[in-house]
């Protein structure tokens, strides 16, 4: 099963690696924005727009990545002290009574409105932006998938735990 888990890591550890260097795009590309504004007085919606479609892509991308990571903010006044057994058994039931039913109940509600907006392949959300409307909803089940496999990951991980702590 470790190894299940192992493969289902890999997932998000590639996303992982894309959405750093996504990181860098957006931040060079909004620096090209400053220097065209300010300097040579121009300005792009398309441009603009580009920067909203990269930090949508890292934060809906690489939240599966963040929890592989465990850098999900967490409050654990409680959890902290606790054994890891214990430990063990609330991350499963938050994994399954919590992350992935809500994340089912998302992907579910959004698909619909995901698959007409490739139907049309919807166009830019402003004039004269990105005409890719449609991708950028596309996050919002990629989003789901990517926490779906790494909260699999997480729930085979805290039942091996459990296991051992006996």
């Amino acid at each position: 099963m470790e190894r299940f888990a192992d493969r289902l890591d890999h997932i998000n550890r590639a996303i992982g690696d894309v959405v750093m260097w996504a990181a860098l795009a957006m931040v060079l590309v909004q620096f090209g924005i400053v220097l065209l504004r300010y300097i040579f007085g121009f300005t792009s919606i398309f441009i603009n727009e580009s920067v909203l479609y990269l930090h949508a892509s890292i934060f809906m991308l690489g939240s599966g990545y963040t929890l592989l990571m465990n850098g999900h903010v967490r409050v654990d006044i409680f959890y902290a002290p606790l054994p890891p057994r214990k430990k063990a058994m609330i991350d499963i039931f938050g994994h399954i009574f919590l992350m992935l039913p809500s994340l089912g109940i998302l992907l579910y509600y959004s698909w619909p409105s995901v698959r007409r907006s490739w139907s049309i392949f919807e166009g830019a959300i402003s004039v004269g932006g990105v005409p890719a409307s449609f991708l950028l909803k596309s996050l919002i089940p990629a989003f789901c998938v990517l926490l779906l496999v790494q909260g699999l990951s997480a729930l085979i991980r805290d039942v091996i735990r459990l296991s051992e702590a006996k």
